[in-house]
């Protein structure tokens, strides 16, 4: 395992660092950095590609929802194009003087049934764009899935809420390491996992829309907010835990690649100076990162989490908990903004609770997204003192 931190930032740190002490971008260049810091931009694949119609994709659960309208009028079909603009991508990235490119790979262009055969046309567009990066000094980090299961696996039996996820997606990623293995030295398997369970199976907020009264910020039709993002984070972190056994017994040795996956880590912060409030961003750390770092790192959910959801949350047998515990060469870390934490306890008294009841903790929010900078050192140094300091590459901020 790697010892240095390799941080891979999606909007540059110089940026935060200038919000933060109030200097002029220009006084700033790579010589203020470490020798091996590597700067990047990052992508995912519905957000860019477009050609959603072409070349034997089939259609994702995002294009299911955006389709419908809960992304507010916007699709993927066409998007930036990097489908077909991929080398003039490539080429303003060398210009700028990028060392990294992260992107996800569309499991329904290379596996458009979600299982059985590889689509010609999507192993090609990849295998081209990870050649053009390197031909370019540009190192290509892939991401397995962000938020995009083929829909066919959505409608034949619940995409993420079915334990047949788990070996579907292993054998998806299986096909990547044995394509794509010999030049991508870095994979992450599921991002932000903790954002996924809870946005799209409590707040029905994304793909594939999730949720159930009298919880949900969006008109959800399916779902079930008070057991589903449990269930889905246990079936995401087994199917993580089972394709880096995977990729452990029968690629890296061979590739001498990593894996990871990639958590999204709020700044917490108490709503005012009361012990009530000091209390609920513990309990709020622990329900939106503790979720999943806790199992990746002991094997277990955080005993408040047992505590307070109950039953509705899942056990890891013995043998489950061995499998996960560990399951990481690296950790990615998302960060954007900061927020305020503020108790609830009383919602635990509620007979019907989803997530934010079992958290009892109101998160204060707002219209806006506040960036402080020195919060994604506050997370860097919980990780540190919580997780056992693991290699951390930092995927996106700002």
């Amino acid at each position: 395992m790697e010892t240095c931190w390799w941080v891979l930032w999606w909007r540059l740190l110089v940026v935060l660092a200038v919000a933060d002490v109030g200097l002029a971008i220009d006084e700033y260049s790579r010589a203020d950095f470490p020798d091996g810091f590597i700067f990047g931009a990052g992508t995912s694949a519905y957000q860019v590609e477009g050609a959603a119609n072409q070349d034997g994709r089939s259609p994702s659960v995002w294009d299911t929802f955006a389709h419908g309208g809960f992304a507010g009028g916007p699709t993927g079909d066409i998007a930036v194009d990097q489908y077909h603009k991929y080398k003039e991508d490539v080429q303003l990235m060398a210009e700028m003087g990028l060392d990294a490119y992260r992107f996800s790979i569309s499991w329904s262009r290379l596996i458009p049934d979600g299982r059985g055969d590889v689509n010609p046309k999507g192993l090609e567009y990849y295998n081209n764009l990870i050649n053009e990066l390197i031909s370019h000094g540009i190192k290509p980090l892939v991401s397995l899935y962000n938020f995009d299961h083929p829909q066919v696996l959505e409608d034949e039996y619940g995409g993420w809420v079915s334990r047949k996820m788990v070996e579907d997606f292993r054998a998806y990623a299986e096909v990547c390491f044995k394509v794509f293995g010999d030049r991508v030295s870095h994979w992450t398997t599921v991002n932000e996992p903790n954002i996924l369970a809870h946005g799209s199976y409590d707040q029905g907020i994304s793909p594939p829309g999730h949720c159930s009264p009298p919880f949900g910020a969006a008109a959800c039709v399916h779902g079930n907010s008070t057991t589903e993002p449990y269930l889905v984070l246990h079936n995401i972190l087994l199917a993580h835990a089972s394709t880096v056994e995977l990729y452990r017994r029968n690629y890296q040795g061979k590739q001498h690649g990593l894996i990871g996956i990639t958590l999204y880590a709020f700044g917490f912060a108490p709503y005012s100076n009361l012990t009530e409030d000091v209390e609920a961003t513990q309990r709020a750390k622990a329900f939106y990162l503790g979720w999943a770092a806790d199992p990746l790192v002991y094997g277990d959910y955080p005993e408040i989490m047992k505590r307070n959801v109950g039953s509705r949350l899942p056990r890891f047998t013995t043998e489950e908990s061995e499998l996960v515990k560990g399951a990481f060469d690296f950790l990615g870390l998302i960060h954007y903004m900061q927020v305020s934490v503020k108790d609830n306890l009383s919602s635990l008294s509620l007979e019907l609770r989803d997530f934010n009841a079992d958290m009892g903790a109101e998160i204060m929010m707002g219209n806006s997204f506040p960036v402080r900078p020195r919060a994604l050192q506050e997370i860097l140094e919980d990780f540190k003192q919580l997780y056992g300091n693991p290699p951390i590459y930092v995927l996106e901020n700002g």
